[in-house]
């Protein structure tokens, strides 16, 4: 009888789905009968928070009619009998590219660079910038993809179109099969934004700070074209359409989440974020933005280290990402994080299951997964009404499974959409539980052992006697169909592998195909012989995996705890004070508060930390006026050729282990630059090398801000051909400074008048800053004759430089320098590298600082600011510059600069506690810096540093093992490659999209 109904209900639900009304020609008779169902004595799981035990759910049509215990069934309705059996909604996916076409991004390769929009008619000019985009206008239903999701469990997703910057407006589908018309649930769920610009052909932006600047440029826009009436413009029409719907961003990392969240909060939004699952990372940042995320499932797999070779390839942070991955879920949950799951991602969408089973092993609840894939996505989506929980006037999408669903062994039998059935796994397959005599062609007997849930899901296999074997086997079926793979140990090495299907239920006869270890095959057959005894399980409390200690940052000379600020008394030591002082012998430096609270001999402090350095030498931290670590995503902008509008500030990554080496070399100040790709780059940002805070809290508070100009070769370009970004001569490079700053003098006059409507323009912002004294330029530079000229362009316009940087022929300008009042940050004996600076000499510094020009030297490099100490020391080599000028270089001189030496660059009382205890006279090259703080915070410890080497080479051979041992339990792993970060200088250029696309297509 069951089976009867079953087949009926087969029948009705694949003919007459629902009753509608349609404006679709029928080739034939029409039949609008809804199908009528009542699951009866079914445990139903109508949301998370409410199961009921012996249930009815009722259908008619695509909708839900009634649900609950003791329900009385209407007449007319086909009754399925699921006693023992579990309904749960079906799972909604909040992220999909599920019915678009797959677009690929297409090499670059050389060509003419792209300045505006390629594509057709009146939208804006950038083609990342396509908020136009609907996804109701190009969705077209997908059977096999559709088919592999019903499989895992889904019966709704929510589709965006993944190309750009500003994407457009997603909708919700079901995956039904039927016309598109009928599997809309909501056209129009969300706007979507990303940082990366997909297919766009246009060059700019190659940045992640450029991506940044774009959308926001956007936004204002926007805003603009909402209050003019002079020109229509699709894009920006329709961008400002969709800002009172849900904004969705796709944000891969924690610190991406930061950033558009950053963006979010300039503009009054509150994105719900797609992130990439590393969230545990610094789940107390991530908090604070108040977002709703859509998490992936997507685990990196253990690495494959058998090869001690290969195994060097992987970092600590690889490692660990790999062993605290599955750990997100939990740890979002309980911090309280809204957030739904999502299978996007996945290489198998029947991966979801299990990794959402390794995230609960992990911590997660099975109450919040359950909400994670039906009712958070539901909400998120503003599709509450429709789907997410089983209840009546609610779409008829809903699971039969034979057990709880997120039980190892449970098995999805039907996933119900839009009232329409599809199957999954045959209910009524047969109870294979049991022991049966096994034969295989040329093996003596053995018994099989099949027990588990849902009529047999575990195997084993046994023989007795001389030649006894017991092992374990892996089991799987499918219906009647069974797979079985074991290894006897005492056979060739290699497993026995079984395929076969049920032939005969009374009594229950498996017979099939044997592969042998050997590459032979032939027959098996299993006969029942009698039930299996299972042996009660004893329930042991559930505890979390054991894993290592999440370290800050996360990475190689990351901490458990972040150091903690100190009072210390740091006594008997040669004290370099920067001040009218001089050089103390025997002195002592007193750190209170994240302050220098005293500078003097036989300080007495209280309870401070004594320290005691004899022979030892203290001094102010360095600081490297050009830096180029610590930045994300590229530390050029150089499709234009001003770029003043993007900011190293929303690119800061705290994570660079650059930030820690340099410390070791005594540097606690760095100027973190854009490169030099174009005449007028992009802001720069002061950080402090606070190592283990987040990105925000490595920035220098209340610094002036300082943007980047360039001259040279680096910046006219002329060898990237006829189609290169203007300007490709040294006269051009002049006309775009003076061009820059006329069109900013016009913006400034025209801002300034009352009622004007005026666009903004970020990058015009900067340059109207420069022109207040409110935003100061650091300059590369190196040949005489452009450094001349652009002090005359300043002088002509009104504006002032504060810095050559490089500037390897400054002792050939230094005159012009002085009285224009422009420091000079240098190198201490570059030269010869290229042609512009063939007649750099190793004086230079020398000549500036006896010109009374405020001289420093910097690194650009993040190995050559590791010793900045020894780069001093080469000022008293070439030229007798006296030790403690030569000291200032690279301390008091680049704080007057970047102008701070109101806090730092000297040890003074009320100063910030920046401070370094060097073993030695910091101008040799045999000084090592052992102690270094940064507001009283030791970041640096040299014998700390040795302990924290040893503890993470032990984390490492754990980490090593476990990954060994999982390889042997049979979970898949990869090859070990590197993952080296990537150094930026001043000529570095990338295209950050195209990097996010070479691993990925755009959907």
């Amino acid at each position: 009888m069951k089976k009867t109904l079953l087949a009926i209900a087969l029948v009705f639900s694949a003919t007459t789905l629902f009753a509608q009304q349609t404006t679709y020609p029928v080739n034939g008779s029409f039949d609008t009968r809804p199908g009528m169902f009542a699951f009866t004595n079914a445990t139903i799981v109508v949301n998370s928070s409410q199961t009921l035990p012996n249930a009815t759910l009722l259908v008619k049509g695509q909708f839900i009619q009634a649900v609950g215990s003791g329900l009385s069934v209407p007449k007319g309705y086909v009754i399925i009998d699921l006693k023992g059996k579990f309904i749960y909604p079906s799972l909604i996916d909040a992220f999909s590219s599920y019915g678009l076409p797959e677009t690929t991004v297409q090499p670059r390769g050389s060509r003419q660079s792209v300045f505006i929009s390629t594509k057709k008619g009146a939208y804006g000019w950038n083609e990342a910038i396509r908020p136009e985009t609907y996804v109701k206008n190009i969705f077209s239903a997908d059977s096999k993809k559709a088919d592999e999701l019903r499989k895992a469990g889904f019966g709704s997703v929510n589709v965006i179109s993944r190309d750009g910057i500003a994407r457009g407006i997603s909708a919700a589908v079901t995956l039904n099969e039927s016309t598109d018309n009928n599997l809309f649930l909501k056209d129009q769920t969300a706007a979507n934004y990303s940082f990366n610009k997909g297919t766009s052909a246009n060059d700019y932006p190659t940045s992640l700070m450029g991506s940044i600047a774009l959308l926001r440029q956007t936004y204002y826009d926007s805003q603009w074209y909402g209050r003019q009436k002079d020109e229509y413009n699709i894009s920006l029409e329709e961008f400002a359409k969709q800002q009172t719907i849900p904004q969705f961003f796709e944000a891969d990392g924690w610190a991406n989440i930061l950033r558009a969240d950053k963006i979010g909060k300039e503009f009054g939004k509150q994105y719900i974020i797609k992130s990439n699952g590393e969230e545990y990372q610094r789940i107390n940042e991530v908090k604070a933005t108040g977002a709703s995320l859509i998490i992936p499932l997507t685990f990196p797999k253990a690495y494959d280290v058998e090869d001690p070779a290969e195994a060097r390839n992987i970092t600590l942070a690889q490692m660990k990402a790999w062993e605290m991955a599955p750990a997100n879920a939990a740890a979002l949950e309980k911090a309280g994080i809204r957030f739904a799951l999502t299978a996007f991602g996945l290489e198998h969408s029947r991966d979801f299951w299990t990794n959402i089973r390794l995230a609960i092993e992990n911590g997660l609840t099975e109450k919040q997964a359950l909400q994670s894939v039906t009712e958070i996505p539901a909400a998120i989506l503003g599709i509450s009404d429709k789907v997410g929980s089983l209840e009546k006037g609610k779409i008829a999408n809903f699971l039969i499974s034979s057990d709880n669903l997120f039980k190892n062994g449970n098995i999805i039998f039907e996933n119900w959409v839009q009232g329409k059935r599809f199957i999954v796994n045959k209910i009524d397959v047969a109870d294979l539980r049991g022991i049966y005599n096994l034969n295989i062609d040329g093996i003596n007997p053995l018994t099989l052992k099949i027990t588990g849930a849902s009529g047999g899901s575990v195997a084993a296999i046994e023989r007795t006697g001389i030649d006894s074997v017991k092992t374990t086997a892996a089991f799987t079926r499918n219906g009647d169909w069974v797979s079985i793979s074991f290894n006897l140990k005492k056979s060739p090495e290699g497993n026995i592998r079984l395929s076969g299907y049920l032939t005969t239920s009374s009594p229950l006869l498996i017979k099939g195909e044997a592969a042998m270890p050997d590459g032979l095959s032939g027959k098996f057959s299993a006969t029942y012989k009698e039930a299996a005894k299972e042996t009660p399980k004893k329930e042991e409390p559930k505890t979390s995996l054991a894993m290592g200690p999440l370290i800050y940052p996360f990475g190689a000379f990351g901490n458990a705890a972040i150091p903690k600020q100190e009072n210390v008394l740091i006594k008997n030591a040669t004290v370099w004070t920067n001040e009218k002082e001089g050089i103390l012998e025997n002195a002592d430096v007193w750190l209170e508060n994240g302050k220098i609270k005293a500078v003097g001999k036989n300080l007495a402090a209280g309870n401070a930390r004594i320290i005691d350095a004899t022979g030892k030498h203290v001094t102010a931290g360095i600081i490297d006026e050009h830096s180029h670590i610590a930045g994300s995503g590229g530390i050029n902008e150089g499709a234009q050729s001003v770029s003043a509008e993007v900011r190293i500030a929303d690119i800061i990554n705290s994570e660079d282990v650059n930030i820690y080496r340099q410390l070791a070399g005594g540097v606690t100040t760095s100027h973190i630059l854009h490169g030099s790709a174009n005449p007028i780059g992009g802001q720069s940002q002061l950080i402090k090398l606070r190592w283990g805070k987040a990105p925000e809290e490595l920035k220098f508070a209340g610094a002036d801000g300082f943007i980047k100009f360039a001259l040279g070769e680096n910046v006219k370009q002329s060898n990237f051909g006829s189609g290169a970004r203007f300007p490709v001569t040294r006269m051009g490079v002049e006309q775009t400074f003076a061009d820059e700053f006329t069109r900013a003098k016009e913006y400034e006059k025209t801002t300034a008048v009352k009622g004007n409507n005026v666009r903004r323009d970020l990058e015009l912002d900067a340059i109207v800053e420069i022109l207040k004294n409110k935003r100061f330029i650091t300059c590369h530079s190196y040949v005489q004759s452009e450094i001349n000229m652009l002090i005359h362009v300043a002088d002509s316009l009104g504006f002032k430089i504060n810095t050559f940087t490089h500037i390897l022929e400054g002792y050939k300008v230094a005159d012009k320098m002085k009285a224009h009042g422009i420091a000079g940050s240098t190198f201490s004996d570059w030269w010869a590298y290229k042609n512009e600076v063939a007649e750099a000499i190793p004086y230079n510094g020398k000549i500036m600082h006896n010109v009374g020009i405020t001289t420093a030297f910097n690194s650009d490099d993040a190995e050559m600011a590791r010793h900045l100490n020894q780069e001093a020391g080469k000022a008293v080599l070439y030229g007798n510059v006296p030790e403690e000028d030569a000291w200032k270089f690279v301390t008091l001189n680049p704080a007057k600069m970047l102008h701070i030496a109101d806090k730092v660059g000297s040890l003074k009382a009320g100063k910030d506690a920046d401070v370094v205890i060097w073993s030695a006279d910091p101008l040799s090259i045999y000084a090592k810096a052992e102690k270094t703080f940064v507001d009283g915070v030791p970041y640096w410890d040299i014998d700390k540093d040795a302990q924290l080497i040893k503890s993470q080479q032990t984390e490492k051979a754990r980490l090593i093992q476990k990954m060994l041992d999982s390889k042997t339990s049979g979970s898949s792993t990869q090859r070990p490659l590197g993952n080296a970060p990537r150094l930026y200088n001043c000529e570095t250029l990338e295209d950050y999209s195209a990097e996010l696309n070479e691993s990925e297509h755009v959907h």
